[in-house]
């Protein structure tokens, strides 16, 4: 089997690009906000703060949970959603770099 574009990247580098690409709709950002300012495992109350349909949302649900942006536990019936923070500690160090290289830099 060939070699994918993904096989020329660091495991790294590839993971970044899957949380950005995750991040990519503001739809998911919403639900980001959402999670953050309730603070609290959320169960089913994501449907009622966005103007989608409730299959649409759920979509958006497990391509953050996929990218590791959001961590989901079984309870009874439902699934409840909070922000996993591992992945958001990964982001900062990737922003953090980014910031202390970029104000160091003196060129153009």
């Amino acid at each position: 089997m060939g070699v994918t574009k993904t096989d020329h990247f660091t495991d790294h580098q590839n993971q970044i690009a899957v949380i950005a690409k995750a991040l990519g709709h503001p739809a998911r950002i919403a639900i980001i906000e959402y999670l953050l300012k309730v603070n609290t495992c959320i169960c089913g109350d994501i449907v009622n703060e966005l103007p989608l349909a409730q299959a649409t949302v759920s979509q958006h649900l497990k391509e953050l949970k996929n990218a590791g942006l959001i961590k989901g536990n079984i309870e009874g019936t439902a699934i409840c959603y909070c922000i996993d923070e591992r992945t958001f500690g990964i982001l900062k160090d990737y922003f953090s770099k980014i910031i202390l290289t970029v104000t160091d830099q003196k060129c153009c």
